[in-house]
């Protein structure tokens, strides 16, 4: 009876869709035996990002695992689909140190079938891509990107596949967001394009239906909204099923005949789509779907295996002891804001102002031993400080919605010490490669040659932390700025 307490069903419904890749199909679900309905199952994750231990009250890899078994009655045959929208593997030290080759194993082992590409797929370059394409028992799908060059599909990702159940063949169609050239480091996709989402939907899906496809299903990289605009491009073209990701959102609902699904993030819940395809008529019907979250607290011992073993690895590496929080440090707080920009001065104190992303700041600092293992947990991307000379009017230009440290914007524009930043005066300012690249911040165009320091975004946290010799009765929380600089 515990369990029922934690079994949570957030949205979900029962409906009839008819989804017609049969030019014969009656199009009304008639003509129905038993004999002529083969069941389709698809369990639906997207922005894993690494995140396969346990966190908080969700119960990582294993627990998912646990629930497709002993709940879902999932045994590994081919009437379930196993699919992720992308971003698999940056996030916590256990992936990120290891550049997704540990979440390769864990989801190896789980037994995906497919992935989209997201966008942190390109985190690690296209070498880092290619190696865990090397390692993945699964392809990576994606429609709609192209060489700038040749304008095919690059040879990481396949436009889509086609799995074969009891018969009928499921096509997934995959897409990539058209944030992608700045939501990763640009230069890592600087050979690529990513076109139309429609247009990309056109195109393959004919190509997957002139390959025998009698389903289609669209895995994509996506927000709700982006999954909402494709609902009638995608009925249009016989797609039932609109599974998304980036945007971290719960989604199950129908919308223009077509069912859209999208699971939160890291392994904290799945979506799961059941259907009957008619092999008499062509249609899909009976679709069912719901989001689960997973928190019933049983494991798979198979996958909490290989999670134990790369929480082993972390360790070997990273079990450093740098300092000691007596009460969590926020993500979005203002105090971990200041921090992670202020840190910056004790490796350059004599830069003026620092300027980085929300984006780039990705977990807590939980309350206890700080270790190295945090660190790369909470500050994940290889950026590197990169230090520009830039006037008072293109610092004010440039400063827009970062976080910011040795300056202020409440009542006016200040450094720190309250003076006015003068808009004809020169100031050194830090930020990362990554934020310089994009090119509407206009980093690139006030100074054309930065100083590239080669100095990793966390390593002056790291040293910063490790100067204070913090502990128990001297805890990290008491070098906290707590005061708000926008």
């Amino acid at each position: 009876m515990k369990n029922l307490i934690y079994f949570l069903f957030i949205v979900g419904a029962s409906i009839f869709i008819s989804c017609e890749n049969n030019n014969n199909s009656t199009g009304n679900g008639e003509n129905t035996s038993e004999d002529s309905l083969v069941n389709i199952i698809v369990f639906y994750t997207n922005d894993e990002h690494g995140w396969m231990e346990p966190t908080n009250d969700y119960d990582g890899a294993a627990g998912l695992m646990n629930m497709w078994k002993s709940i879902e009655g999932y045994d590994g045959s081919d009437k379930y689909l196993i699919l992720s929208g992308g971003d698999m593997w940056t996030g916590p030290a256990i992936s990120t140190w290891f550049q997704g080759e540990s979440m390769v194993e864990v989801m190896n082992a789980m037994e995906y079938d497919v992935s989209a590409i997201g966008n942190h797929e390109f985190d690690f370059k296209i070498e880092g891509l290619n190696t865990r394409l090397e390692q993945m028992n699964f392809p990576l799908i994606s429609a709609n990107i192209k060489n700038r060059t040749t304008g095919e599909i690059p040879d990481f990702a396949k436009p889509y596949i086609i799995k074969e159940i009891e018969g009928v063949k499921v096509g997934i169609i995959g897409l990539s967001s058209l944030s992608t050239p700045y939501t990763t480091a640009p230069v890592n996709v600087a050979d690529f394009e990513f076109t139309s989402y429609s247009e990309a939907i056109a195109e393959y899906s004919v190509k997957a239906k002139n390959e025998g496809a009698e389903v289609l299903i669209l895995a994509g990289h996506i927000c709700e909204y982006e999954m909402e605009e494709l609902a009638s491009v995608a009925k249009a073209n016989g797609i039932c099923i609109i599974g998304g990701g980036h945007c971290h959102q719960v989604v199950a609902k129908e919308l223009n005949g077509v069912v859209l699904i999208q699971a939160r993030s890291n392994m904290r819940a799945y979506a799961k789509v059941e259907f009957d395809y008619n092999k008499t008529t062509g249609e899909t019907i009976n679709f069912d779907y719901k989001i689960v979250w997973n928190n019933v607290h049983n494991i798979d011992s198979d996958i909490q295996d290989i999670v134990d073993y790369w929480i082993d690895q972390t360790e070997d590496e990273l079990s450093e002891i740098i300092g000691y929080a007596d009460e969590t440090i926020f993500r979005s707080s203002t105090e971990m804001s200041n921090m992670v920009c202020d840190s910056w001065f004790y490796t350059f104190p004599n830069a003026d102002v620092s300027l980085t992303n929300s984006g780039g700041i990705r977990q807590d600092i939980f309350q206890g031993d700080i270790t190295l293992e945090s660190m790369v947990g909470l500050l994940p991307f290889e950026n590197i400080i990169l230090e520009l000379n830039i006037t008072g009017a293109e610092l004010i230009d440039v400063v827009d919605d970062f976080l910011v440290g040795g300056m202020t914007t409440v009542d006016g524009f200040k450094l720190m010490d309250g003076t006015s930043i003068h808009t004809d005066s020169t100031y050194t300012v830090l930020t990362t490669d990554y934020l310089y690249s994009l090119s509407d911040n206009n980093f690139s165009v006030y100074d054309e040659e930065p100083m590239n320091t080669s100095i990793h975004y966390r390593q002056p946290l790291i040293d910063w932390i490790k100067s204070l010799n913090t502990s128990v009765t001297n805890p990290l929380n008491n070098y906290l700025d707590h005061n708000p600089r926008r």
